[in-house]
């Protein structure tokens, strides 16, 4: 982490798990455990949780986001939430791109570019996912192929925008299998990033940019990871669902 430069954030992804009560109930658990938190802290719940979560949150220092949204503002999208019913049902972030999306609901690198773009237009910040599978890392094209991502995600999105962005680099191989890129692999891919939009916009702007970890992070893991450069911050999965488990994270990103 660089903070005298960029935020720390940690953001949970819950996924298709937690019913408004039982959301209630985690951020009620939460909020003591991270008030004291000197990094962003932000929960992506499922739309059904939204209104719970946004109540359960008022007053504290805990964020509510999306796990996705629609590039329209609206229309015949059977099943899908536009951006600016985000803002208006209160939502301040959402995940673009993640690698769950792409691999069981279609999203390509085109689609997950027009949901940032809706989103930044709708004020929202964005946490636009990148990543590789085992096969392609196996095949030596990672830094490649994230910065090919990387770049098509942030087509429109003018500099003076950037601080509506967080990229969060997922090695897919590392998502829900208990296996965590080391490290030092974690900061080579990050650090690409950061590479590659210093080339789309300029060195100053990239380096403002928050770069997140999103592959199994953990109690146990993020204080390595987080000791890491252009590591600031994470997007943690399974591990959001405990409330002492995040809170460590939290305390990890707030050192």
């Amino acid at each position: 982490m660089k903070k005298s430069v960029r935020k720390a954030v940690i953001a949970g992804n819950w996924k298709m798990n937690k019913t408004p009560a039982e959301t209630t109930a985690l951020i009620n658990e939460m909020k003591p455990l991270v008030a004291d938190a000197d990094c962003d802290v932000v929960l992506c719940v499922p739309y059904i949780d939204i209104a719970a979560a946004v109540e359960a949150a008022k007053g504290s220092n805990i964020k509510i986001g999306a796990e996705n949204c629609h590039w329209e503002k609206s229309g015949a999208y059977t099943g899908e939430i536009s951006a600016d019913m985000l803002v208006a049902a209160g939502v301040d972030y959402v995940i673009t791109g993640h690698s769950e999306r792409r691999t069981y609901f279609g999203d390509t690198d085109v689609t997950v570019n027009k949901r940032t773009v809706a989103a930044v237009e709708a004020g929202l910040t964005a946490i636009v996912c990148v990543g590789e599978y085992l096969e392609q890392r196996d095949q030596g094209v990672t830094n490649e192929l994230v910065a090919m991502q990387t770049k098509i995600a942030l087509q429109g999105i003018p500099a003076d925008k950037l601080n509506q962005i967080i990229i969060a680099y997922e090695p897919v191989w590392a998502i829900g299998t208990g296996r965590t890129a080391t490290a030092d692999q974690a900061q080579e891919v990050c650090a690409v990033i950061r590479n590659t939009l210093a080339e789309i916009y300029c060195p100053k702007c990239a380096e403002a940019v928050t770069i997140q970890y999103g592959g199994s992070m953990n109690a146990g893991n993020a204080d390595e990871l987080l000791s890491r450069v252009d590591v600031d911050g994470g997007l943690i999965g399974g591990a959001s669902l405990k409330a002492a488990d995040f809170s460590v994270i939290v305390k990890a990103a707030s050192k």
